[in-house]
């Protein structure tokens, strides 16, 4: 087919834009509330009928369109908010590429009513689906209104694709949570079919913020989270992040956001996925409400014509900063003195007192059985430490705990009172009551004590008696070249034989019965990936919770009262003691409201 080339009609050029910005009912929200939030808009009503199909209109009380840019604004990639490159590279604003209003209203009918700021006189413009618009004045206090009806009335094939009116509202009102949370200074009404669905107020505070992340999200999200707030560099990370043990089978409370925009993106689900890997069973996802604030310029928001995904100019750095923000916050969860009885308030302090570890005999030098007796015997550091902690908990035996009539102040943990059936114990503090996991409890406490063993005495490496040759892509053999120190630091030696061949010559000793190869392979995927990678110290730290769970207390050792004390304050000093290794929780608080409940006190 031979046909000259010419410019394809202004009409079919909206369409096929439309194709990549207007998807369904839930895309016309999404960037007519966007333009709504540019426009400095604090409030905003939505009403949706059929799910959006059949209509939508939304209206602000933003700073309007003036008169004279009523006909641009329906025009391609026309906007207010980009004039230079220099703007496009430090975008501020949540719309800027200028072709939301024209795609709209080239698969719809549209009208859009506005009043300039300050203007003696509000108009209206509708599309006619064609180069002539129809302006004229109207009555209007303030403001935008826009209303769209029968999406993709004229584009049948794409409008079979749409789903149940059901299916279609619940895409929408997904949208209008997330917008909702990255904008708690506006006040949003949602109305589906005439009936009032959302209705949130601006948020001022923290307990405004968490009453709207709760009626966004539910209670027991906010229950079930903390807040955090980390900065270094130009870089902030604020937001509430779920604790472990609000744990979900599917990524459907992540809400992530750069600079107010929501994004999805591989860099950040990677660092947060790291860094809750210490803390949550294998397969669960976390949830979370975090913002991203960082320089607009070291960021590129025109990577997706929906603005669904960034891309960071040091992705490395950032992945870095995500890690260690969340880590840290994850490892700061310990009980403290006020709030123990929500899991939400930990204390922040860094504990630096030695804590002891108690072995299942209580006796040093207890059997691990012959795989782990083997990685104890040459890796010396650590089976030394152990010894050390097993002797050490001899010493930190407490003193018998007083009784409710002698103390003033309890532990956050406060003090043992029994022990159940060998597995759990029971505590009084000043909330009420606590059980604690004995098991559980102390192999996390084990875990970290080996960790910080094997951190303070550095990684122990082994050569290889026979080298292993890795087949493996240039691109790879290039990146094994460039984080050769990487590797080097923890106890991995390569060297580069072959354009396409790698050579592991040393491995560190704890990984001595680990698949050499395909954990490098592993990682070099992830460095060229992400730039960095922890499938290195996974591994050993996989290892060591081996080592923790068969060195830590097992089901039906009887503790007396003062052993039980010890193992509460070694909780209260340890990091991420709040779950073992396995993300299962080690402790419970039971209020002495809860309990006056259960026995229907005072009802």
């Amino acid at each position: 087919m031979n046909r000259r080339i010419q410019a394809m009609p202004t009409q079919l050029v909206n369409q096929i834009a439309a194709g990549e910005v207007v998807e369904r009912p839930a895309s016309v929200v999404k960037e007519l509330l966007e333009n709504s939030l540019d426009a400095q808009a604090t409030k905003i009503e939505i009403d949706v009928e059929q799910g959006g199909i059949k209509s939508i209109r939304i209206r602000d009380n933003g700073h309007g369109i003036h008169k004279d840019d009523l006909v641009l604004s329906l025009s391609p990639h026309a906007t207010s908010k980009i004039r230079t490159i220099d703007d496009l590279e430090n975008v501020v604003s949540l719309g800027f590429r200028g072709e939301a209003l024209p795609s709209i209203a080239s698969v719809s009918h549209l009208s859009l009513k506005s009043k300039w700021q300050d203007a003696e006189e509000a108009w209206e413009i509708r599309s006619s689906h064609s180069n002539n618009f129809d302006i004229s004045p109207v009555a209007l206090n303030e403001g935008t209104h826009i209303e769209v009806k029968d999406l993709f009335f004229n584009i049948p094939a794409r409008r079979k694709f749409l789903r149940t009116e059901k299916t279609e509202f619940s895409h929408l009102d997904e949208m209008i949570k997330k917008i909702a949370l990255s904008r708690f200074d506006v006040d949003i009404t949602l109305r589906h079919n005439q009936r009032p669905v959302r209705q949130l107020r601006a948020a001022t505070d923290r307990p405004q913020q968490e009453k709207r992340i709760a009626e966004v999200f539910g209670s027991a999200f906010i229950e079930q989270a903390m807040h955090m707030d980390f900065s270094i560099d130009g870089l902030r990370l604020w937001g509430w992040i779920g604790l472990p043990t609000f744990s979900r089978s599917q990524v459907d409370m992540q809400y992530f956001y750069v600079n107010g925009r929501i994004v999805r993106d591989k860099v950040v689900s990677h660092a947060i996925r790291q860094a809750y890997q210490d803390v949550m069973f294998h397969g669960r996802h976390p949830a979370y409400v975090l913002f991203f604030e960082i320089e607009p310029s070291a960021v590129d928001v025109n990577a997706h014509p929906g603005k669904h995904e960034v891309r960071f100019r040091q992705s490395r750095a950032v992945h870095d900063f995500l890690f260690r923000a969340i880590h840290k916050s994850l490892a700061d969860m310990r009980p403290a003195e006020e709030g123990t009885h929500n899991m939400s308030h930990f204390s922040s302090r860094d504990f630096n007192a030695p804590a002891a570890v108690l072995s299942p005999s209580g006796q040093a030098g207890n059997s691990y059985g012959g795989y782990q007796q083997n990685i104890i015997r040459s890796q010396g550091s650590l089976s030394l430490a152990v010894a050390e902690q097993s002797r050490a908990y001899q010493s930190l035996i407490s003193e018998e705990a007083p009784s409710s009539e002698e103390y003033i102040e309890f532990p956050p943990l406060g003090y043992a009172r029994a022990q159940l059936h060998g597995v759990y114990i029971l505590a009084e503090n000043k909330e009420g009551m606590v059980l604690v996991d004995m098991h559980a409890a102390h192999e996390r406490i084990t875990y970290e004590r080996l960790k910080q063993a094997r951190e303070n005495n550095g990684i122990s490496a082994q050569p290889l008696l026979v080298p292993v040759s890795v087949a493996v892509s240039e691109k790879e053999a290039g990146c094994a070249e460039e984080y050769t120190e990487i590797f080097s630091d923890l106890g991995f030696e390569l060297d580069r034989t072959a354009p396409e061949a790698l050579r592991i010559r040393q491995i560190p000793v704890m990984l001595a019965n680990a698949n050499a190869e395909q954990l490098v392979r592993d990682v070099l995927s992830d460095l060229i990936r992400h730039g960095s990678s922890t499938r290195i110290r996974e591994a050993m730290n996989e290892v060591l919770g081996t080592m923790a769970c068969h060195g830590s207390i097992r089901a039906n050792r009887k503790l007396t009262i003062p052993e039980m004390n010890t193992l509460l304050r070694d909780m209260e000093n340890t990091e991420r003691s709040g779950q073992c290794n396995h993300g299962r929780p080690t402790w419970i608080q039971l209020s002495m409201n809860e309990l006056d409940r259960l026995f229907m006190r005072g009802q």
